[in-house]
C-alpha cells in the first residue's frame, strides 16, 4: 500500500469522530514507565522500561532523541536530519549504532554491511507518539539479545490501541512544519491503528536543509481469545535532505564560513523504508509462545564531503554512499514454568531466529555534485544469521535466584566484488554463555551479579577484502566477521515507593576490536582492542502526585588494552554523562510541563590524548495547556541558547590554497540555536 493512501483511511476514521457529541467510554490504559517497579521483575541493575507516559511530554528536537529516554544515552547529530544518529553510550561513540542493538516491534534497526557503516541505526521512520514502550538492556548479559548489544539493546514496541486520536500541527522557526494524525477504530475482534506524519524543516544552517520527510504506519491488532493474540503491521517512510556536515573550525575562525556554514553545498541524502510484519502470541496454562515474522525494503544515497579537497584538488572529495536491499527475519520464543526443578520453580525459555540480507548493491562512488566521476567500490551482499537460545531463571530461596543462559550465533555470508580479489565467501560461530544472579534482601531491594559474553558482526565486505579498492593494488588485512566481548557488573535497585527508584550499576566491558569512526572515509573500521569500566547511577522521582524528577549519573574509563606509541585513548570515548528532567502534570490542572537538561563530557579525539573536545550543556522545555479536546504546547529547544558542540572529530582536510597533504583540525557540527515550535493538537 502506498503511503499515499493513508490519509483517505484516516479521514474515514477521524472525520466523523469531530462531529460527533456521543461519550466514548475509553478501555482503563496501564501506566508503564520509568516510574514501574521492577523489583522482582529484572534480572540486572541496567535493565528497564520507558512508556509512552515518559515521552509525551519530553521536548525532542529531533525524533532519535526519543533513545535519550535509556539513561546514559546521547544522541546527537553531525549531518542532515534524514541520516541516522549518533549515540553515546557507556564509554562507546557507537557512531550510527555499533555495539547497541535496536529492534521495532520483533525487527531489527541495524543494518548489517551497510554502506555508511556497520550497524547503522536510523529511527527516523518511527513515529514517536505510535511507541507504547521502550524496553532497555544494558550489557552483555541477556541471552535473548546477540549481534551488537555489547553496551546494551532497546525493544521499541508499537501500541495496539490508541487512548485518543488526534490530528496535530507544529510549526516553527526556519520553516518547521509537522503534521500528524493518528487514530484507531475498533474492527472485529481488535484495533485498526493508523498513523501518518509529515515533516519539512530547513533548519537554522546558511544552506537550507529541505527535509521532506513522510511517515506512515497501519497496524491491526487483535484481542486475546483462548490465550491466542496476534498483529499485523504496514511501516513506510520516504525521507530526502540537504546536509550541513561538520566543519572544520579554521575555516570558521578565518572568517570563511559561520558555525553554520558549508564548504560543500551538493551533500545530502535519500532513503526510504518499508516493511510488513506480524506478531503471534499464545499465553495459557503457564506457558507463553512468540512468533514474529518480518520483510523490510531498504535504500539509502548518501552524498559526504568530509576532506573537502584533500584527494581531488580540481572536483573535490565529494563521495557517495549508496545501500539498496531487502532483509526478511523470523524470531520463535517459547517460555515454560516448572515448579519442581531441583525442588525449585523455574522458568526456561528457548529461543529461535533467523535474519537474511539479499543486499543488492551496496557502493562507494567518487562524485562531483552528487554525479558520479569513479568508483571506488561496488558489491552485492548476501548475509544469513542463525541464534538460538536457552535461559532459565531458578528461585533458589524466596529471596535468591539465579539467571543462566546460552546463546549460539551462525554467520554465513557470500560477497561479490565488482573487483574480483576482494569477492569470496565465508561463515563463523559465536557462543555466549551468560548468567545472573539477584538477591532479594527486602520487598523493596534487590542485589544484582551479572556477567556474560557478547559480540558484534564486522562487515562482510572487510572479511573477504585482500586489496585496497581505491588502488587496486595495495594489500589489505581483512578483518575477522565476529568480534567477541566479555563484561560483568555488580547492581543494586532501590524502590523508594510505588513510583521512586534508583538503581546503581559498577560495570566492565572488554572487547577484542573496537569498531572506530574514520572521518576522511566517512564510516567505521576494526581498530584495537579495549576495556572500559563504568558506574551508573539512574534515579526517578515522584515528588508528588503531580511532580516528578529524573537525574541519571554515568562515568566511564574507557581506554585500549594493547600498547602502541599512538597511545591508549579511545577517540569519542565520553568519560561522563548527566541528564535532569522536572515534569509537572496534574489531572485537576489543565497546565503541564517538563524541564530538561543534558550534559556530556569533553573527550579525547585521538589516542595519545593531545587534542580533546569541550564539553557540551543543553536545557530544553515544554510548557503546555490542555483543556477539552485541546492540548496546545511550546517547546523552547536549546533554551539557553548554547553553542556547544554536538560532535568534533579530528583529521587531516584540504581547503583551496591549503598545502597539499592536507591541515590538521578540528571539524565539528554546532547544536542548533534556541528555536521555538508550537504544538496544536485536536483530542476525541
Amino acid at each position: 500500500m502506498h503511503l499515499q493512501k493513508i490519509p483517505f483511511l484516516l479521514t474515514a476514521i477521524l472525520v466523523p469522530k469531530l462531529f460527533s457529541q456521543d461519550v466514548v467510554e475509553l478501555d482503563e490504559f496501564k501506566i508503564t514507565g520509568r516510574g514501574s517497579t521492577l523489583v522482582g521483575e529484572a534480572i540486572s541493575a541496567s535493565e528497564g522500561i520507558i512508556g509512552q507516559v515518559d515521552l509525551e511530554t519530553r521536548p525532542m528536537l529531533r525524533t532519535g532523541e526519543m533513545l535519550e529516554a535509556i539513561p546514559g544515552m546521547i544522541v546527537t547529530q553531525h549531518s542532515g536530519s534524514g541520516k541516522a544518529n549518533q549515540y553515546f553510550l557507556r564509554g562507546f561513540n557507537l557512531d550510527h549504532g555499533t555495539d547497541f542493538a535496536t529492534w521495532i516491534d520483533g525487527m531489527p534497526v541495524n543494518m548489517v554491511s551497510h554502506g555508511h557503516g556497520q550497524g547503522y541505526t536510523d529511527i527516523n521512520f518511527i513515529i514517536p507518539e505510535l511507541v507504547d514502550t521502550i524496553t532497555y538492556l544494558k550489557g552483555s548479559y541477556y541471552a535473548s539479545v546477540g549481534d551488537f548489544a555489547s553496551a546494551g539493546s532497546a525493544q521499541m514496541t508499537t501500541s495496539n490501541s490508541l487512548q485518543n486520536d488526534l490530528l496535530s500541527l507544529s510549526i516553527g522557526e526556519d520553516s518547521y512544519l509537522r503534521a500528524l494524525a493518528a487514530g484507531s477504530e475498533r474492527i472485529g475482534n481488535g484495533e485498526l491503528i493508523l498513523g501518518i506524519e509529515q515533516v519539512g524543516n530547513n533548519g537554522p544552517w546558511d544552506l537550507d536543509e529541505n527535509l521532506d520527510k513522510l511517515n506512515g504506519m497501519i497496524k491491526y491488532a487483535s484481542d486475546r481469545q483462548d490465550g491466542i493474540a496476534y498483529s499485523l503491521t504496514f511501516m513506510g517512510y520516504d525521507s530526502s535532505w540537504d546536509s550541513t556536515d561538520q566543519i572544520p573550525q579554521r575555516a570558521v575562525e578565518q572568517g570563511l564560513i559561520s558555525d553554520y556554514g558549508f564548504i560543500d553545498d551538493t551533500v545530502g541524502g535519500s532513503s526510504s523504508r518499508y516493511s510488513l510484519s506480524g506478531e503471534w502470541t499464545k499465553d495459557s496454562d503457564g506457558q507463553f509462545t512468540k512468533l514474529t515474522a518480518y520483510s523490510i525494503y531498504y535504500d539509502m544515497d548518501l552524498w559526504s564531503n568530509f576532506t573537502y579537497f584533500l584527494d581531488n584538488p580540481e572536483q573535490g572529495d565529494q563521495f557517495q554512499q549508496s545501500d539498496q536491499r531487502v532483509l526478511y527475519g523470523a524470531n520463535l520464543s517459547h517460555t515454560f514454568e516448572e515448579s519442581s526443578f531441583l525442588g525449585n520453580r523455574a522458568e526456561h525459555t528457548i529461543g529461535l531466529s533467523t535474519r537474511f540480507d539479499d543486499i543488492e548493491k551496496v557502493g562507494l562512488y567518487n562524485t562531483f555534485e552528487r554525479q558520479v566521476i569513479g568508483v571506488n567500490r561496488e558489491d552485492s551482499v548476501k548475509e544469513l544469521s542463525l541464534s538460538a537460545f536457552y535461559d532459565t531463571e531458578v528461585d533458589w530461596t524466596e529471596t535468591f535466584s539465579t539467571n543462566f543462559g546460552l546463546r549460539f550465533d551462525y554467520f554465513d555470508f557470500d560477497v561479490d566484488s565488482d573487483f574480483a580479489a576482494n569477492s569470496g565467501s565465508a561463515n563463523d560461530t559465536q557462543v555466549s554463555p551468560k548468567f545472573n544472579a539477584v538477591y532479594t534482601p527486602s520487598d523493596n531491594t534487590e542485589l544484582y551479579l551479572s556477567a556474560g559474553y557478547g559480540f558484534h558482526s564486522n562487515d562482510a565486505r572487510g572479511a573477504t577484502i585482500t586489496i585496497d579498492p581505491s588502488d587496486r593494488i595495495t594489500p589489505v588485512d581483512s578483518v575477522d566477521l565476529l568480534v567477541r566481548s566479555f563484561g560483568y557488573e555488580i547492581g543494586i535497585r532501590h524502590n523508594w515507593n510505588e513510583r521512586s527508584n534508583t538503581s546503581i550499576a559498577l560495570w566492565t566491558l572488554d572487547l577484542d576490536s573496537e569498531l572506530l569512526y574514520v572521518g576522511d572515509a566517512g564510516n567505521t573500521e576494526a581498530s584495537r582492542p579495549s576495556e572500559r569500566i563504568g558506574l551508573e547511577i539512574a534515579n526517578y522521582f515522584t515528588l508528588s502526585d503531580y511532580l516528578t524528577l529524573d537525574l541519571d549519573l554515568a562515568f566511564t574509563d574507557a581506554s585500549y588494552s594493547d600498547t602502541s606509541p599512538d597511545g591508549d585513548e579511545i577517540p569519542g570515548a565520553i568519560d561522563s554523562v548527566g541528564s535532569a528532567g522536572l515534569s509537572y502534570r496534574s489531572p485537576d490542572a489543565p497546565w503541564y510541563g517538563s524541564l530538561r537538561y543534558r550534559y556530556f563530557s569533553d573527550r579525547p579525539l585521538i589516542e595519545d590524548n593531545s587534542v580533546r573536545s569541550n564539553d557540551f550543556n543543553s536545557v530544553n522545555l515544554k510548557v503546555g495547556y490542555k483543556t477539552g479536546n485541546w492540548d496546545v504546547s511550546v517547546d523552547l529547544l536549546n533554551l539557553l541558547d548554547s553553542d556547544d558542540k554536538d560532535i568534533t572529530y579530528f583529521y587531516e582536510s584540504r581547503l583551496p590554497g591549503e598545502p597539499d597533504g592536507g591541515v590538521a583540525d578540528r571539524h565539528y557540527h554546532i547544536i542548533e540555536p534556541m528555536t521555538a515550535r508550537l504544538n496544536i493538537t485536536r483530542l476525541f
